[in-house]
């Protein structure tokens, strides 16, 4: 396994070695000892998976407050998405910056977000199956959100003029990232 920097200090992409012959691929997409070599070592508790039917579907930005927030590892293993990760750590130098990685079916790349992220991805193609672990278990009480749209952060999310955008209600009304109630502090370990 490989972890690649990326501008926000401790969100990875992480790949993996994919070994193929007539038969199709075999590919470990988690293993804790490789991770742990990779400075990785959070101990994982839940995994989800979601159906996103149609291009151009909005999931996020969301996030968990302390003591219920989040680190994860993402993946797409059927169809394509942009995956987004914000900086929400007081402190960080990397504070209120987003940083994405295109992730794919085809690619089988992954995404590690640390604690302290907010959370988001859009569909580039129709039926995504998207699945992540979490290192902490869902709490509704604990739930936050930030636009996907916020001009603050101005997110590239590509093209969107050829998608109708589909969104929940929920994630419609998110408030704005100057509005955000997140309390988390960055720590150099992260």
């Amino acid at each position: 396994m490989k972890k690649i920097e990326t501008r926000i200090p401790g969100v990875y992409i992480i790949e993996s070695d994919c070994f193929g012959d007539h038969r199709g691929w075999f590919m470990e997409t988690y293993s804790k000892q490789k991770f742990h070599e990779l400075g990785i070592t959070n101990d994982f508790v839940q995994d989800n998976l979601s159906f996103s039917a149609i291009k151009g579907t909005f999931r996020g930005l969301h996030y968990q407050l302390d003591p219920y927030a989040q680190a994860k590892l993402v993946r797409c293993i059927k169809g394509e998405i942009i995956d987004v990760a914000v900086d929400l750590r007081k402190g960080s130098p990397a504070y209120g910056q987003w940083t994405s990685c295109v992730l794919s079916e085809e690619n089988k790349r992954m995404f590690f977000l640390p604690r302290g992220m907010a959370h988001g991805f859009m569909t580039l193609t129709d039926e995504v199956l998207f699945q992540y672990k979490c290192d902490n278990f869902y709490h509704k009480e604990a739930e936050g959100a930030i636009r996907y749209d916020d001009p603050d952060l101005n997110i590239d999310w590509g093209s969107l003029t050829d998608v109708k955008l589909i969104l929940s209600d929920k994630d419609k009304a998110a408030p704005s990232f100057k509005e955000c109630n997140a309390d988390f502090i960055y720590e150099e370990s992260n």
